[in-house]
């Protein structure tokens, strides 16, 4: 004789609950984080990307990608020639209403910098200390161009921003 057990009655009807619940909270859940438009702010730098400083010369490849649900964005840089990495993570941050990013590069540099949207171009700030202990301003400026390329300039200051100088521009072109 064939019995059935009460856990085998049981399972489906469980299963059928949970996937209510499921069902229930979805629905009821609210707005997703990291939806508003002010997180769509750097969407413009995701890609893969050919970067060509100088004269055209290709200066490394970089990929930027969305990660932690929409949250920010992940660089993972590679220079064309000499080896050198890094990383960095982005995100914006609703306690202040700007833009972040932590720099970690395989040359020593840790940079954190701030900002956000200025007349269409997203503007990255921040201070590091040099292997002499001096204060160095940096300001990083990504300005999205109309043909889907991404130019970047990086400044720099070793006198509290009363001069600046350029030490990298590079222009970003989606990888075929």
């Amino acid at each position: 004789m064939y019995r059935i057990s009460a856990t085998r009655l049981a399972m489906p009807i469980v299963l059928g609950v949970l996937v209510g619940l499921v069902a229930v909270h979805s629905q009821t859940a609210g707005p997703k984080p990291c939806e508003g438009p002010e997180y769509r702010q750097f969407d413009f730098w995701i890609g893969d990307w050919r970067v060509e400083g100088r004269g055209g010369k290709l200066a490394g490849t970089n990929r930027i990608e969305r990660i932690a649900g929409g949250c920010g964005l992940q660089e993972t840089w590679t220079a064309a020639t000499g080896g050198g990495t890094g990383r960095s993570l982005n995100g914006y941050a609703t306690d202040d209403g700007k833009w972040h990013q932590v720099w970690i590069g395989s040359g020593g540099l840790q940079m954190h910098l701030v900002g956000g949207l200025r007349d269409g171009s997203m503007v990255l700030e921040g201070r590091t200390i040099d292997r002499s202990r001096h204060l160095i301003l940096q300001r990083i400026t990504w300005t999205p161009h109309d043909d889907g390329r991404v130019r970047q300039v990086w400044e720099q200051s070793i006198d509290e921003g009363k001069s600046w100088k350029v030490g990298f521009v590079g222009i970003y072109s989606k990888n075929p």
